[in-house]
Formats: C-alpha cells, structure tokens, sequence
C-alpha cells in the first residue's frame, strides 16, 4: 500500500544491510519441541544460537513428516523448521568433558535456553533455578511443563496435555446436537501450538530480561510454565467465569459462547473448500443486504431500522445469538455454496465492508503477491539435496532491522569444531546508546524493579491483537498511556462486571446478570490493566496538538488502526521522528500496510481463515474444519506486537535509533505454519486435518476420551511401550497387551479407531480428574480438558503458580487477571503496572495527564472538555 504524500523510510524487508534486533547476542540452546521454537524465532531476530546435542542427535530429527517420507536424522522436516538458523555442537553434558564444554559455552553466552528438564542444572550440580547465579550476567530462560513448584510439577506433559489443561480444548471442536450433548470431543488446534503459545510468551520474558541486562548488567532467572502460559491463552472464558460465573461453549469454527448456536459463520463452496463470513451486527448488516442484493441473492434481508446503531463494535463471541442473525448467516452459506473456491467474490465482499476470506490451507499464501512483497516466505537453499524450500521467516517490515530467514538447520554436529574453537569469555557490557531517564527504579507488587522502568508508551492500541501486547509492557513497567475517542472507543462490553459486583459473585451459583456500563467490562479490565487512560479527539487540532506534545515525551507509539491511518490525521512515523528522532513506532494491522491488502478488514477469526490455521484443525474429511473456539491470532499477534516494541526498545538502547514497525496480525499465524508449508515444498503435500492423533510424533493412543459426567473429557497422550503397559495396568485391561492390534505402537497406530473404542469404553466410567491422577502416578501423560471454572476454581497447580494477580479498578472494582506468566527473578512482572490499578475508565487520567506531563491547568482542561478536545 502506497500512502499519498508519504516521504522517509517505508518498512521494509528486502534489505540485506538491515541488522537483526539481536544481532551480536549469543544463545545456547538445550531444548526439545517445547523449546525449539524460542531458539528459532531468536535466530530469526538475529541472534546466534547454538544448539546443543547429543552424539546420536536431538531427539525432535525424529519427529516427521520426513522428506521424501524417509526417516532419518538429517530428513525431519520438523526439525528444519524449528531448527532454521542454528548451529549445532555435539556436547553430552553427562560426560566430564561435556560438562567442562558447556560452562565455557555458558561463559561464552548471553542466554541460556533451556528445555533440557533439569539435565542442564544436573550438569552444573546446581538447582535449575540457580543456574544464573552461576554466570553474572547470564540470562537464564527455564521452559517447563509445569513450573518449579506445585502438586503437577512433575507430571508428563505433551502438547496435547497442555491444550486439555489449558483450556484450549474446551474451547475448540463442534457444535452440540440439537439437546445440547457434545457427541464429538473437543479438539486441539494443530499443530504444537501449546509450545508457540508459551515460546511467545517467554520471549517477551526473555526481552524484558535483556532490556534489564542493558542497563545495570544483571542477568536473572526466566521460567516459564507451558502449563500457566496456555491456561491463559483462551479468550472470553476466564473472564465471563471470574466476573459472571458464566460458562461458554464450544462451536464449529467460531467463538465458543454462552448459548451455543447451530450456524456456523464458515460455508461451503460447491467443490468442497470454506469461506468465512462473520459479523452479524447491525453495522454489518449494514453492508451486507446491498452487496447480496447486487447478485439477486439477499432473500428476504432488510436493511436495519431507522435509529440502529451502525457504529457499535462487538467483541466475537460476547453478543447474544438470536434466530434472526442466524438466519442472516443461512442466507450468507447459501450465497457462499453457489460459487467455486476459486470464484467466490470475497474481495468483492471485503471491498463492501464485509469481515469475509477464504479458509485457505497454509501452503496457498506462498503464492500470493501480498505475502511476497512484504518477505514472508524466503527460499532456503538445502545444497545437500541440491534445491531450495520454502519456510515462513518474518513476523513484521522495519524501517531499521529485518527478521534474518538464516541458512537451513544444522547438520548434526557441523558447527562443533567452529564454536569450541573460537569460544571466548562474554565481553563485558558496554553503556546503552540511549540510558534510561528514570530517577529511580519504580517498584512492582513484588517489591522489585521493573524491567521497562522509564519507558512511555503512547497507545492507540484496541482489540485483543495490539492492546494486549502493550499490556504485557504495562505488567513490565512501562507507563502506558491508552488513547480512546468516544466516536471510535475501544471494545469495553465483554465479560461484563456482574450486577451486585463482587459480593454478588461470592455468593453466585448460576451466572448473573452483567452490567452495561463500559467502564465495567471484565475482558477490557483483563487487557488493560496497569495502563493510564486518555480520551482524546485528534481530529480537533488542539487534540492534535495534544497528541504531538504527548509523543515527543514518549519512546513508543503503539497503534492497532486500519493502516495509513495516522499518517492521515497528521501523526505518522515522519512527524513522530520530527517530534522525537528516536521515536518508535510499531503499528499491528491484520494483514500489514506493505502490500496489497493493507484496507482488509480483518478480525481474529478472519486472520486465522486466512492464515491457515482454521483450515488446519478439526476432525479429517469430510469433516468441516473445527477451527480454533477463541481469537487465537488475536493472542499470537499481542504476542508478537509485544516482542516488536521490547525488541525495537533494546535496538534503540544499544544504538539510538528508533523505527517503524509494520506488524502484522495474519502474519503471526502464517509464521507458526512452517511444518505443512515445508511439507508442500518438499513433498509435495497439502495438509490434511488429524483430528487429535499424532502421526508425527507417532503416539497411540492420542486423544480425547468421554468421562463419567456431561462433557467431561481426559486427552491421553502414549508414546512408548512403557506408557502403554502402564495404561493397560492402571486400566485393568490385560487383554489389551495380548491383542495383536496393539502390540507393538506401529501396530497401535494402524488400528487406531479400535484402540480409541477400548480406551474410551474404560474411561467412560471414571472420573476424570482421578484418571488423570492415577495415570499421572504410572507416568502417562494425562490431563483433564479443563473449562474456565476447572482452572479458576479447582487447579492446585494454577494457584500454585499465582496465575492471575489482584487489581483495583476505580469503577470496577478489586478483580482478578491473568498475570504475565514469565517469573522473572529480579525483575517480576506485575499486572497492576506502575499506576497498581485495573484498566482505566475512560478518559480517566485525563486530568493528571494534562497537569502533569503538558502544565495545563485545572480551567484549561475543563475548557478542553467543553471544546470537545478530551
């Protein structure tokens, strides 16, 4: 997208002098598939990583698919992915000499990643947690699967484990019949998502650590619980349960909800593939009866009544069904299954203000102009077999740094001779180009500095995708300031505070009635809290004038509009520098401003049809696509809006430039789909769906079976001989390791639908919780499908972890939300920021914003107000 008038430096990505936004730090890696993905994507952004393996290799080559569907160690298209860009050094650290060799690396290191399950600190004779202590300086990032403390920290964990006690599961899968019973499990997104989940998470951790480092030289201790990082990374469900007591329930490829309907909001073409068509407000209705009416198929809609409010916003999944917008659906499917994939006017429909796009397969945007004009894909050459492949290799366009696509994954062992030969002491720190302003150190609710302590943040964030990540900068200290206009607020009705508050709640034993006032929504209160709020009218040129004095104080602008937006009211990254040199500015789109689709109307579930990863999960076909229950993309792309800032932050301390950052929310979800877009490339391969089987990391049984109880699911997880001898004995059913079917796990694999019959005939009598603690004793992995109230009401290990913190809101009240579930040990994150509160009402801080930061006066600012400025 080309804006009138623009001058300066665009974002870019084809620019091979631009630096990554780690270059010059160095990471060893110890990790397996739960780790992989951090080392991968801090390659990606331009550290080196050294990936440490055994003499016979990482254990994550034999995890397919396989090129050519050969096994073998340098053939794991699953370690290529997650692997692109490493170097790879044979090291046992159980050998003398291996342990000699990895405390040089680690001296020679600025990170440690470390998925290694303890075998790092068992080396080093320490604690895991005392590792940092070890090497001044060291950064130590600690993967687990349930943390270092609690009754589950040393339960086996998988990734669908992970998904099931998270909440993902429950959130995910197909409608209930027509009484309401789930006759099908629920289902996890494919694929290893439970790992990009918390791998996004710690490299936020791992960003606030190293901004720390930068500025007074001390390394830490990271962990992250893989545990606590899914559990928080569903939608509406924890919040409607905190404030409400209100369950929600799973849909096919769409927001899991109160009252679950029976019209999903994807349709079927004639030849077999799917559209999505969502929103069903009155704004949407708005645009919809003209555009059907242009083919003669509108039937019997109408356009809304006079007096209809065409500017309301809804957050998906938090409005009331009804019998009318499902019909309005109805006639959208019926449209949608007269066309062909390749025919369906979805631009048309996007052009006409419609939130529609294709459910396309991951490998289908290798091709397409826009991806390739902002580098998403790159061609990396694999000279062993004489041709190139295709991966996903960038998240965002700079006008600074560039996301580096690195060389093909290590062989094992090639880069050994080259990094023990060269290793040298980490070189002592030097002072940050730009140090921080701050007096003093502010102080969390833990007691303890704040890792981003100076930092302002102007932000125009809104939705999940961008205001969730500078709610992570909140929680990490920086003094973030939220900009709302009354004429285009941010979405504040969700999980609404219940009528009676928080007595009413104690007391509740069904879901209460929720309030209207928007200043008393539960979601916006979980998104924004430890953020100071602004209301302001850039359109009027005194709030204009507001705006730039305010940015000239600040070292970010954050901004989640449609692309081009600011620069069109006067604030773009030309007048930002001019107001402030080293100004950053990092803007989230769903699609990206560089390209041809920066005016596409997207939303999460709109981004995840586009991306791939609704296409990609659900039972085979002809099965529809399950998709994902919740604003997946919405989470992945707060992440990722999240590592742009800190990562451009510790760019511009060490040098003293500041950026532009073109961020985009579908090209988050694009980058977790390396594994099928390889499988494409090489093999030739479209991905088909797997339901909850694990043909690549070949396990059987792998699912989710029915329990005693309505909708009550255990996901049970067996990869080797020794689980499934041990699920036979806890279950009571020695036949099974007599039966041919099952005696060996390629024979299980072969026979899976009778295996999965006799598993869930045993379970179907238990209860889950004590099948789970049960096969947990006999080392099974095994974990209840949790829903909101399971997590917040009955997880010890949750508690154990203190996954949500307590804030205060002025209006709202003392409530709950989810903390930051990176612990970092000097440098904790706090949900309640440096202001300790809840989310602001809006325009609450006006007053103390216009005093403090501009010198306005009490009179100045209640003639703002009467202007119509604030």
């Amino acid at each position: 997208m080309t804006v009138p008038n623009a001058t300066g430096p665009r974002p870019r990505q084809d620019a091979p002098g631009f630096p990554g936004m780690l270059d010059g730090l160095r990471v060893v890696e110890l990790a397996d598939e739960s780790g992989e993905y951090v080392g991968m994507t801090l390659a990606g952004l331009g550290a080196e990583v050294i990936k440490l393996e055994p003499p016979g290799g990482a254990p994550t080559r034999a995890i397919g698919p396989f090129l050519g569907d050969e096994p073998g160690a340098e053939r794991s298209l699953h370690f290529w992915n997650y692997n692109r860009g490493k170097r790879s050094v044979i090291l046992d650290p159980g050998t003398p000499e291996g342990r000699a060799d990895l405390k040089r690396l680690l001296a020679s290191a600025d990170i440690l990643l470390d998925a290694s399950g303890g075998a790092v600190a068992k080396a080093l004779g320490t604690e895991p947690r005392e590792i940092a202590a070890l090497h001044p300086g060291l950064i130590v990032a600690r993967m687990t699967a349930f943390g270092d403390a609690g009754p589950w920290k040393d339960y086996k964990s998988s990734d669908l484990v992970h998904l099931a006690l998270g909440g993902v599961m429950m959130n995910c899968g197909y409608d209930p019949d027509p009484s309401g019973h789930y006759d099908t499990p629920p289902v996890a997104p494919q694929l290893w998502h439970a790992y990009h989940i918390a791998g996004d998470q710690m490299l936020v951790g791992i960003l606030a650590a190293l901004l720390h480092r930068l500025h007074t030289g001390e390394g830490q201790d990271l962990c992250v619980a893989i545990h606590e990082a899914v559990s928080k990374n569903t939608e509406l469900d924890v919040m409607s349960w905190v404030m409400r007591r209100a369950p929600l329930f799973r849909q096919t490829c769409r927001h899991a909800a109160e009252k679950p309907t029976h019209v999903p909001s994807i349709g079927h073409t004639k030849d077999g593939r799917w559209y999505i068509a969502t929103g069903v407000s009155v704004r949407d209705q708005t645009n919809l009866v003209p555009f059907l009416d242009n083919y003669g198929m509108a039937a019997d809609l109408a356009l809304p009544g006079a007096g209809a409010d065409t500017k309301a916003r809804n957050v998906p999944g938090s409005g009331a069904s009804d019998e009318g917008k499902a019909h309005m659906l109805e006639i959208v499917q019926r449209f949608i299954r007269s066309w062909r994939y390749d025919t369906m006017p979805w631009r048309e429909a996007q052009a006409a203000g419609l939130l529609w796009a294709p459910l396309r397969k991951p490998h289908e945007n290798v091709g397409d102009v826009h991806w390739q004009k902002r580098g998403t894909f790159a061609e990396i050459e694999h000279p062993e077999h004489g041709r190139s492949f295709h991966y996903p290799v960038s998240r965002w366009l700079s006008t600074e740094t560039a996301w580096k696509a690195g060389r093909r994954a290590p062989l094992l062992g090639e880069d050994t001779e080259a990094v023990m030969g060269g290793l040298a002491p980490r070189p002592p720190m030097t002072a940050p180009a730009r140090p921080r302003g701050a007096p003093a150190p502010a102080l969390s609710g833990w007691n303890k500095p704040f890792p981003l302590q100076g930092v302002r943040i102007f932000d125009f964030s809104w939705f999940l995708a961008s205001a969730g990540g500078t709610r992570f900068a909140a929680a990490l200290g920086a003094d973030v300031i939220k900009v709302e206009w009354k004429d285009n607020p941010d979405t504040r009705l969700a999980a609404m505070s219940p009528v009676g508050g928080r007595e009413a709640r104690r007391a509740a034993t069904a879901p209460l009635q929720g309030v209207t006032d928007p200043d008393m929504g539960g979601q916006f209160n979980n998104k924004n809290s430890g953020k100071s709020g602004l209301s302001l009218n850039i359109r009027h040129p005194k709030g204009l004038e507001i705006a730039r004095r305010l940015i000239a104080q600040s070292d970010v602008v954050a901004e989640g509009f449609s692309p081009g937006v600011l620069e069109r009211l006067g604030l773009g990254y030309d007048v930002q520098r001019g107001l402030r040199p080293d100004i950053i500015y990092v803007q989230q789109s769903g699609m990206g401003g560089v390209g041809s689709y920066g005016r596409f109307r997207t939303i999460g579930p709109v981004a995840a049809a586009f991306a791939g990863t609704s296409e990609m999960s659900g039972l085979p076909e002809p099965a529809m696509p399950a998709g994902w229950g919740y604003s997946y993309l919405d989470w992945m792309g707060a992440y990722s809006f999240a590592t742009a800032i800190m990562g451009a932050l510790f760019h511009r301390d060490r040098t003293g430039k500041g950026q532009w950052i073109d961020s985009s929310q579908c090209e988050a979800g694009i980058f977790l789909g390396g594994v099928p877009v390889l499988d494409w490339s090489a093999n030739g391969r479209l991905w088909s769906r797997i339901g909850n089987r694990s043909p690549y990391k070949p396990a059987a049984p792998h699912g989710a079976y029915r329990c005693a109880g309505e909708d009550r699911w255990i996901a049970i997880s067996v990869f080797d001989e020794a689980a499934w001898r041990a699920l036979a004995k806890v279950a009571g059913r020695p036949a099974w390791l007599e039966d041919p079917r099952f005696a060996t796990l390629e024979a299980r694999l072969l026979h899976q639908d009778a295996l999965d019959a006799a598993v869930g005939e045993w379970t179907a009598g238990q209860d889950a919780y004590a099948c789970m603690h049960i096969l947990q004793a006999a080392d099974v992995p095994a974990g209840v499908c949790q829903n909101a109230e399971d997590r917040c009401d009955h997880d010890p290990q949750l508690e154990a972890l203190a996954w949500m913190t307590e804030v205060t809101g002025t209006k709202i009240g003392r409530w709950p939300v989810a903390e930051i579930p990176a612990k970092l040990s000097r440098t904790p994150p706090y949900s309640g920021g440096i202001i300790d509160r809840g989310a602001p009402g809006y325009g609450e801080d006006n007053a103390r914003l216009l005093g403090e930061l501009l010198g306005y006066s009490s009179a100045e600012i209640a003639a703002l107000a009467e202007e119509n400025v604030i």
